[in-house]
């Protein structure tokens, strides 16, 4: 959302959103080019997490290893998606030993691709797929060496804890352009960034992460809240600041910008 300024404040959305099963998702997508690196590190610094789009084409890029630098160093969880694999004469391997070689080793293949004769994604179920997870857990690991089974409720909690701690990393393979594994993606997203346990006190939180001005000379922040609730006429004390007074708020709906009278 954001914020303008002409006696008062006005709240509008920077994001698009959209509703996954029951969880709303709010979009921030940053320019992929270096000249916008500043901007690109405001957005970061409000996330939950990120999805790291990879071309299958093109592989990895030097602008990608910065930015899963700058993802890595900020301990933001991150998503994989190699993306465009419809494109003739992809070489899927070889991407994912470049994403091993220049960014992480610490990732999980989460699908398993065949390009011939027709694309078909499927979920990987063998139990190797979870290396990544259990080598660095002592009791999965000692339960793998003695050949005792592992449930999968807890191959996916210890997964949703690294991506949290943002040490391992899930790859995910589709078309964007086609719409192909953006449902399992999706699923990744809304199970795995999600923060585990309590989410904080109802007191009122957040962070201003941008600040620009409209064509009428209006000033415009960007703001993302952690916790609590914003109200139409409410009065807000910004650190360092004097008391500023919201007449108006906007935030993100169904892929739109509304107006509303309470922000969460």
């Amino acid at each position: 959302m954001f914020l303008e300024r002409q006696r008062g404040i006005t709240i509008q959305a920077a994001v698009t959103s959209f509703q996954w099963h029951r969880c709303k998702v709010n979009i921030v997508d940053t320019p992929g080019h270096m000249d916008f690196l500043a901007e690109v590190y405001r957005s970061l610094a409000v996330l939950d997490g990120a999805i790291l789009v990879i071309s299958a084409k093109d592989g990895v890029q030097a602008q990608t290893r910065i930015l899963f630098h700058a993802l890595r160093k900020m301990n933001i969880p991150t998503v994989i998606f190699i993306n465009k694999i419809d494109q003739a004469g992809v070489d899927l391997q070889s991407v994912v030993q470049s994403v091993r070689d220049k960014l992480s080793a610490d990732i999980i293949i989460k699908q398993t691709v065949s390009l011939s004769p027709e694309i078909v994604l499927e979920e990987n179920t063998d139990i190797e797929a979870w290396d990544a997870v259990i080598e660095n857990n002592d009791k999965l690991l000692e339960k793998y060496i003695a050949g005792e089974p592992i449930s999968r409720e807890k191959l996916v909690r210890e997964e949703q804890r690294r991506v949290q701690d943002a040490s391992l990393f899930p790859v995910y393979y589709g078309s964007a352009k086609k719409g192909l594994g953006i449902q399992p993606l999706m699923d990744a997203v809304t199970g795995l960034f999600q923060p585990i346990g309590e989410q904080g006190s109802a007191a009122l939180c957040g962070s201003v992460f941008k600040v620009e001005y409209t064509d009428c000379g209006q000033r415009r922040v960007y703001l993302r809240l952690y916790s609590g609730t914003l109200r139409l006429r409410d009065t807000v004390a910004l650190a360092g600041r004097e008391k500023l007074k919201i007449t108006e708020m906007r935030i993100p709906s169904k892929g739109e910008i509304v107006r509303t009278d309470t922000a969460v």
